[in-house]
């Protein structure tokens, strides 16, 4: 089947279907780029979301700890791979078919404006020869007919015998010229129209074929072309399917990573105090002097009123010795992170440790080379001078002793944070031994405090029948002064056993810090509790501990 023999006569018709070839082939490429487009937006929408959400860690504490947070930023990083890939898509389709394609449809538009331009001149030309053929034909016959006018006349002129012979003679003459030229013609016209057959059968038969044919490769090439392109629009996104497949494999496994059991842990591993709950409140028998004798009133009515005062007082210890654990004190960090809980602060300390070690394993690697060099050096005086490396030596040296002081400094901290936090399980024992003796009822200076010396002090021995009631309100004098501090923040003290206070107030000082960040202070009026201690400036009298400022 070819175009040259079944549509030869076509001309126009393939002048439009090229046309069309082209457009259409343009139309795909526009179709491509737009394609290229969305990818390009899509993925760079994904990697502003993965940025927008993804975390801002300035420091290494902000890190995520969480198996659910680590597996969201897994699938982040998934994600953000995944728009790599839509960008390789975008370029592939851009490089291998956008680019293709236009580059094709220029090279087609100049083929095709040459096959045509060729056709019309083949046109032009059998047009041409047939003008001529026809000119010859016309001429032919215009001869012709002066011819038989010219035989015409003759013939009248020779039957007319008025006529003069000198007239029918020249009738003669003209007739004779009349039929020459017609002869010329009539040859002229068989070449010219021999000629025309020629051209007619040639342009037919061999230069619009193979013009036509010339089209029609062209117009398979398109459509070749353009199944390639095809196949290649395809293939740019069937070759970051494995890619792809692993991102979303990676997504599965961090979906699969996230562990509930884990992430509860850190929770208690992030906010454990290390403390004991409180111990129970005890019993206050306010009904004892009712069963006391008339003859005991005097000493029971001096007992019941040094009861009364003890009762406040030793209420107001007992308060004071309940241990905080709820807000934290807003005071500033210190180095040895006494303003955190127990365990929090062990955990601090010990991760401070360990930076301290590796980086002392540094230096003395880097002492252990300098070392080595400066052997080397004495060894060999030409590749350098030993001394050279002495600043360098001494200052690592430096390096290394602070390092030393460092961790030993942080590790006394730290066994003084372990020794309490297990001497915590043995006194919270002896306060429940201590609680059972007492028939449910836990003494006021038993109450949980810091001071291991203090933690459980029984009520004075007293001899008679009096009942616990009574050695609890007949306890020793409210705890004399240390000392005296100024507030330099105020503290709201919503927390029981806390004592609240307004910044400059003056209190005074009745127990120390015990190395927990809370000082044990008493106002005027007898109201007692616990304060921070990077909340006040501390000054001890100079009989009790020496003059000592805490700010």
């Amino acid at each position: 089947m070819s175009w040259g023999t079944e549509l030869w006569d076509q001309f126009d018709s393939l002048d439009k279907h090229t046309q069309w070839g082209i457009d259409f082939l343009e139309r795909y490429a526009k179709f491509v780029k737009e394609r290229i487009e969305i990818e390009q937006n899509y993925a760079k929408q994904l990697r502003n979301l993965v940025k927008k959400y993804c975390p801002k860690r300035s420091t290494k504490d902000e890190e995520p700890r969480f198996t659910s947070c680590i597996a969201f930023f897994n699938i982040l990083n998934e994600l953000n791979d995944y728009a790599g890939q839509r960008e390789v898509v975008a370029e592939e389709m851009a490089h291998r078919v956008y680019g293709e394609l236009m580059r094709y449809a220029h090279d087609l538009k100049t083929e095709r404006k040459m096959h045509l331009q060729e056709g019309r001149k083949a046109q032009q030309y059998l047009d041409m020869c047939w003008k001529q053929m026809d000119n010859s034909k016309k001429k032919f016959e215009r001869e012709c007919r002066e011819a038989e006018k010219a035989q015409q006349s003759y013939e009248r002129l020779d039957n007319d015998t008025n006529a003069t012979k000198a007239d029918v003679e020249k009738a003669k003459q003209q007739l004779n010229l009349r039929t020459h030229m017609a002869d010329e013609n009539k040859n002229e016209y068989a070449a010219q129209l021999q000629n025309f057959n020629g051209e007619q059968h040639k342009h037919f038969y061999v230069v619009i074929p193979q013009i036509y044919k010339q089209l029609q490769e062209m117009d398979e090439r398109r459509t070749i072309k353009l199944s390639e392109c095809y196949r290649g629009f395809a293939d740019s996104e069937r070759k970051v399917i494995p890619i792809i497949s692993k991102c979303l494999e990676g997504m599965i496994l961090a979906a699969k990573s996230v562990d509930e059991r884990r992430d509860s842990q850190m929770v208690v591993d992030s906010f454990k105090s290390g403390f004991e709950p409180p111990g129970d409140f005890p019993f206050e028998d306010y009904s004892q002097h009712i069963y006391r004798t008339i003859s005991d009133g005097t000493i029971s009515a001096s007992k019941q009123e040094s009861g009364k005062v003890d009762a406040k007082t030793t209420v107001g210890k007992a308060k004071g010795k309940l241990w905080l654990f709820g807000k934290k004190p807003k005071g500033p960090a210190l180095e040895d992170f006494s303003h955190l809980p127990p365990e929090q602060r062990r955990k601090k300390l010990q991760q401070r440790i360990d930076e301290l070690n590796r980086e002392l394993q540094k230096e003395s690697d880097q002492k252990e080379a300098l070392n080595k060099m400066k052997d080397v050096y004495e060894k060999n005086p030409q590749m350098g001078d030993p001394g050279s490396l002495q600043p360098k030596l001494a200052e690592t040296m430096n390096n290394i002793d602070r390092l030393r002081m460092e961790i030993h400094k942080n590790e006394a901290w730290l066994s003084e944070v372990e020794g309490k936090t297990g001497g915590r399980g043995d006194r919270r024992h002896s306060s429940d031994i201590n609680h059972l003796v007492t028939q449910g009822r836990e003494s006021p200076e038993g109450s949980y405090t810091d001071d291991a010396n203090q933690e459980v002090r029984g009520p004075p021995q007293q001899h008679g029948h009096h009942s616990e009631f009574d050695d609890e309100f007949e306890d020793d004098d409210p705890l004399p002064a240390i000392g005296h501090c100024k507030a330099i923040y105020p503290f709201d003290g919503h927390n029981e056993g806390t004592l609240a206070m307004k910044e400059g107030e003056v209190l005074y000082i009745i127990e120390e810090d015990k190395g927990d960040g809370w000082t044990r202070a008493r106002r005027q009026n007898g109201e007692e509790g616990y304060v921070p201690t990077s909340y006040i400036d501390v000054t001890l009298e100079k009989n009790s501990k020496g003059a000592v400022t805490y700010i």
